[in-house]
């Protein structure tokens, strides 16, 4: 039975839900650049003196601007526009095509009885992540 994009979206929820997984998109241009403005204007207000405090406070809150808010992967895949969402699709498929299976509910069950399935889509999805999404990924609460 060929898959659809909705079943495969299923399917890596459904995974990614029963091993908790997160992901947080880093930011650290960003960060870098609240941290030389901050570092700037400490050194235009405070010369010198103000721009080792001004660095240091650019360097804290560029820090935590960076730490990143982590969402989870199934809100991140529900998300993803229809062609990402397309590019999973045909990854899946190269993965599952060999099961035979009627509906979403019967091939999530097949996956989640073979760890060996579950391991190749983990690996496919938390690659995705990280390398498409550039994203850290994160298990667990």
């Amino acid at each position: 039975m060929p898959l659809m994009v909705e079943e495969a979206m299923k399917l890596l929820c459904s995974l990614s839900e029963a091993r908790k997984m997160k992901a947080a998109v880093k930011h650290a241009g960003r960060g870098a650049l609240v941290t030389g403005a901050v570092a700037f204007v400490g050194g235009l207000v405070g010369g010198p003196p103000g721009l080792a405090v001004g660095g240091a406070v650019g360097g804290l809150l560029g820090a935590w601007m960076t730490s990143g808010q982590f969402k989870p992967v199934p809100q991140i895949l529900m998300e993803l526009p229809p062609a990402e969402q397309e590019k999973l699709l045909n990854q899946v498929t190269a993965i599952v095509r060999h099961l035979e299976w009627t509906d979403a509910v019967q091939l999530t069950m097949l996956v989640m009885g073979s760890e060996a399935l579950q391991e190749r889509l983990l690996a496919l999805l938390v690659g995705y992540v990280t390398k498409e999404l550039q994203a850290e990924v994160q298990y667990g609460d």
